[in-house]
């Protein structure tokens, strides 16, 4: 006789646990990293003109003041997030936390570009020991997947809007405060995690986790960094042996790197979860989504304060609806994603962003700030609500015991898509501006080097200058880069375009409910 299905001594599946106000005050400490290092990623945009004026740095030096940052952060978050699997995510962070409050003091205090790059350098490598940590812990921390996509909502608009939140940061500091200031922030903000973590935050770890290889770790750095150096070369001095010698570079390590965990018993990247339309789909959305924002930043921020004339704080206000406008929309899509398929939502998000973009790339010539605010409010949204089903996406095809790993994936494509936006738009943005600037006669050699470089330079140049060689520099320096960011803007349209498509075609067997 076959046996009920409902017989007292079979037992159904435990129903999962739901978490209290523990688990929620959690994810408020958790917070606190996320929306410093997102903040990081952009808050020094509209500290540019200020750290110009005070340390002269070269166009070149000025992009690898904010590059240098997103690059050592993405060539060590897969590394870091195997070791957070391996020696404890909470354990980890408490570590990256105190680094970095101790690296943003030494960038406060820089005085020359050189020390800054290295104080930048050292936020990335502390700052990639925060990320996998936080988003690991809420796989953990929230195992009902209902709370877990709220509690992850709230993540992915904290760090994108903390994206947004960087230059109006910048800009109430550098209104009271000098440059440094931007860096200082970190302190007080990290010295209260410190506190707080281990009272709040609960420890996990990978039961079984792999070994630490450091070979992989070198490839992936070796990976990175030369990818970003042929984009800056191709920028500055055009498609030469030396640019293309170090892409290939770029290419081989990161061949080898592929092949190297594809033949691993015990990976350090699990190649094979690529492999999964909706896993890699998912991870090229959160790339596209921070190579726009990102890239968007870099030069809204100038166009407010050196084309328009706008104050750090005013500028700073300008993007605030947009950030707004992305924290509701990160948080109305959970609701949203009930009724309509996962990709169609991301394919939505990453078609408004392409319509900001399209707005600026019209308008470029002689956008006004309130054109530039509707503009950003338009990304922001898409950003915004794409961002949290496609980091949902990636959390909800994983272990828990792989979350780490998982979640230094999706930060990897974060970071990767914001040295691309500063490293692909930003030098194309330069080298547009130096192809177009026309400088006044009787500039010295030093005058004539740094007001063709950057904007920045030429606005502090001008402020020497008699009126009428100020104003004729100043025109040709605001028009020389506006018709870069026509440019920049348009690749901008095309990127969403494109990752629109992508998230339609890869994303169609993502389910709302697993």
């Amino acid at each position: 006789m076959s046996t009920s299905l409902h017989h007292p001594l079979v037992r159904g599946p435990e129903p999962t646990p739901r978490a209290g106000a523990r688990q929620w005050a959690a994810l408020a400490v958790l917070m606190l990293p996320v929306l410093l290092v997102s903040v990081d990623n952009t808050v020094l945009s509209f500290a540019l003109p200020a750290i110009s004026a005070a340390l002269n740095p070269s166009g070149t030096g000025l992009l690898w003041i904010v590059d240098i940052y997103p690059l050592v952060l993405a060539g060590l978050l897969v590394a870091m997030g195997s070791f957070a699997d391996r020696v404890g995510r909470r354990r980890l962070l408490l570590i990256g936390s105190a680094g970095f409050a101790t690296a943003s003091a030494l960038a406060a205090y820089s005085p020359d570009a050189g020390l800054l790059i290295a104080a930048r350098a050292m936020l990335g490598f502390f700052g990639a020991m925060l990320m996998p940590s936080t988003l690991s812990l809420l796989r953990n921390i929230f195992p009902d997947r209902a709370q877990r996509r709220l509690a992850i909502a709230v993540w992915a608009s904290g760090f994108a809007s903390g994206a947004a939140l960087g230059p109006i940061v910048g800009g109430l500091l550098l209104e009271h405060f000098w440059w440094g200031s931007v860096f200082l922030m970190a302190v007080p903000v990290l010295v209260l995690l410190l506190v707080l973590a281990p009272i709040f935050v609960p420890e996990s770890r990978d039961p079984s986790p792999a070994p630490v290889d450091l070979v992989s770790i070198g490839l992936s750095l070796l990976a990175m960094t030369p990818v970003v150096l042929g984009i800056k070369s191709a920028a500055k001095d055009g498609v030469t042996l030396a640019a293309l010698t170090w892409l290939a570079l770029g290419a081989v390590a990161g061949t080898v790197f592929v092949h190297r965990q594809l033949r691993s018993t015990d990976p350090m990247l699990d190649m094979r979860l690529f492999t999964r339309g909706a896993f890699s789909g998912a991870v090229a959305v959160n790339l596209f989504s921070v190579f726009s924002i990102v890239g968007f930043l870099f030069f809204v921020s100038q166009h407010l304060q050196l084309v328009l004339g706008l104050a750090p704080m005013n500028a700073g206000l300008v993007l605030l609806p947009g950030l707004l406008a992305m924290i509701v929309a990160g948080l109305a899509v959970v609701q949203l994603v009930r009724r309509v398929h996962p990709s169609r939502v991301v394919a939505g998000g990453m078609a408004l962003a392409g319509a900001g973009y399209s707005m600026v790339a019209l308008l470029a010539d002689h956008i006004s700030a309130l054109e530039l605010m509707f503009a950003f409010v338009v990304l922001a949204i898409g950003i915004g609500g794409a961002e949290t089903i496609s980091n949902d996406l990636i959390i909800a095809t994983v272990p828990p015991s792989k979350a780490g790993a998982a979640s230094a994936i999706s930060e990897t494509a974060y970071e990767v898509g914001a040295v691309l936006g500063t490293a692909v738009l930003g030098s194309i943005l330069t080298a547009s501006y130096r192809a177009h600037v026309q400088l006044p006669g009787r500039l010295d050699q030093g005058q004539a080097n740094a007001a063709a470089e950057t904007l920045g330079g030429a606005t502090a140049v001008a402020d020497d200058l008699p009126a009428g060689q100020a104003g004729a520099l100043l025109e040709s320096a605001r028009h020389a880069f506006d018709s870069g960011v026509v440019v920049t803007s348009s690749i901008g349209v095309v990127v969403m375009v494109a990752a629109t498509t992508l998230a339609l075609l890869t994303l169609r067997s993502a389910s709302a409910d697993s």
